[in-house]
């Protein structure tokens, strides 16, 4: 980490935090009908929130309202979706706009709801970031796997071909379910008719993207996000969040808490605490907090239990909320056994076209799980990190990196467990590996 995180944050709570569901009041992205009635119509979308705020707008003017906004990515990269729009517009040739929901992360339910109840929020967005640079296509990337959601598109396409006759043509592409498929530079490659694999790069996609063309791609939530911009404008926008991160953001609970696979809506400055409290279940703190997914980091539990649940705070801290994921272990978990099995999960889900992914993250996963078993020594601990730091930045994408990320996270927040595994101790955890609702996945996804 860069700074220790509750010096870096404090616990002082600026308003009351704020949270929803589907169908509160509250919620932004969520508000209208409730998950009971299904995907809202483009009938009752537009009765509810109005006609969208690109029509009538200049590009240039979108731009700078999607500027104005601070609109963050919310694919795990948070990186300013103005930037790309800015590129985009002014790389020579037709642009194209490309909505990734795919959603590769298994315990993520954040854009499977989203779309699923909200699709022609996230349809407006994209057809806003269409308005805002030229594009004359979208292309909403999926895993025909997620059947809920690819229904959920189908039927808001057909609605949006039979109302709006001038609407930027759209239409469903089927990905791979493959974990690295959705990263970006992955998604650019399979829809320019190559394999559904990751590639190095020196041009980002919005400069050299699907078919060469200039390319704004970013996920489902970023262009629902757009799309309340284009609507209510930059100042409204800002009420939401904070100022490094301006705007709501979704969260899935998993792990032990009441529901997993519950997703929240935050809107106001909270910390985990009051979002596991109000929405999980919880009522102490628990033994520690997986967040921003299978890649992401490691937290004790007392350290993320007054911490804030804001990716600019977390940022600056070195913890990225990534796809919003947070994953609670409870005290009867064993913290290394459940990295053991992410981390085997992760190690099979590569590309296999690069050394570190090929070689480094099996050898990983082979030591992790001996060091969970009780057959590891302190030398194959001191491997471990000699490989997490060997893989670190290598490859052609962030796969090797995520893993190093979460491997050395495990080590350091369960150095206890650890020590007590080594001495080949038996496992502090009841019941013989109990696993882990978050890594449920791993044989289904085979």
């Amino acid at each position: 980490m860069t700074a220790p995180l509750l010096d870096a944050v404090g616990t002082t709570r600026a308003r009351r935090p704020a949270f929803g569901v589907a169908g509160d009041a509250v919620a932004r992205l969520l508000s209208g009908p409730d998950a009971r009635s299904g995907p809202e119509s483009y009938e009752s979308h537009l009765a509810r929130l109005g006609p969208p705020g690109h029509h009538g707008r200049r590009p240039d003017e979108l731009r700078a309202l999607v500027r104005d906004s601070g609109v963050l990515g919310r694919g795990g990269g948070e990186f300013p979706i103005a930037r790309k729009l800015d590129l985009a517009a002014t790389t020579l040739g037709t642009p194209v706009v490309v909505v990734n929901a795919s959603e590769g992360e298994p315990a993520s339910r954040k854009d499977a709801v989203l779309v699923g109840l909200r699709p022609h929020l996230v349809l407006d967005g994209a057809e806003a970031v269409a308005s805002a640079v030229g594009a004359d296509e979208i292309l909403v990337y999926v895993h025909r796997e997620r059947t809920a959601m690819c229904r959920s598109l189908e039927r808001a396409l057909l609605e949006r071909r039979i109302s709006d006759l001038d609407a930027v043509p759209a239409r469903l592409v089927d990905g791979p379910d493959r974990y690295v498929a959705g990263e970006a530079s992955a998604v650019v490659r399979f829809l320019s008719g190559g394999p559904a694999a990751p590639r190095r790069s020196a041009l980002t996609p919005a400069a050299s993207g699907v078919r060469n063309r200039p390319t704004v791609l970013s996920n489902a939530e970023t262009y629902a996000h757009v799309a309340l911009a284009a609507r209510f404008g930059a100042q409204w926008f800002a009420e939401a969040g904070s100022p490094g991160c301006p705007g709501s953001t979704l969260v899935t609970l998993a792990g032990d808490v009441a529901v997993p696979g519950t997703v929240v809506e935050v809107v106001g400055p909270t910390t985990f605490s009051d979002a596991l409290e109000a929405c999980g279940g919880l009522v102490r703190p628990p033994q520690a907090v997986l967040v921003g997914g299978y890649e992401g980091s490691w937290l004790g539990g007392s350290v993320a239990w007054s911490a804030p649940l804001d990716r600019h705070a977390l940022g600056h801290s070195g913890v990225r909320l990534g796809c919003g994921l947070v994953a609670v272990l409870a005290e009867e978990r064993c913290g290394i056994a459940e990295t053991a099995r992410i981390v085997r999960w992760l190690a099979g889900e590569t590309a296999g076209q690069c050394g570190p992914c090929a070689l480094g993250l099996p050898a990983i996963a082979s030591l992790l799980g001996a060091l969970a078993d009780g057959r590891a020594r302190r030398s194959d601990v001191r491997e471990i990190h000699r490989l997490a730091a060997s893989v670190r930045g290598r490859g052609a994408c962030g796969h090797p990196t995520g893993v190093s990320e979460v491997v050395e996270s495990a080590l350091d927040t369960f150095s206890e467990e650890l020590h007590r595994h080594v001495r080949g101790r038996a496992c502090h955890a009841s019941g013989a590996g109990l696993p882990l609702p978050l890594a449920a996945a791993e044989g289904s996804r085979r």
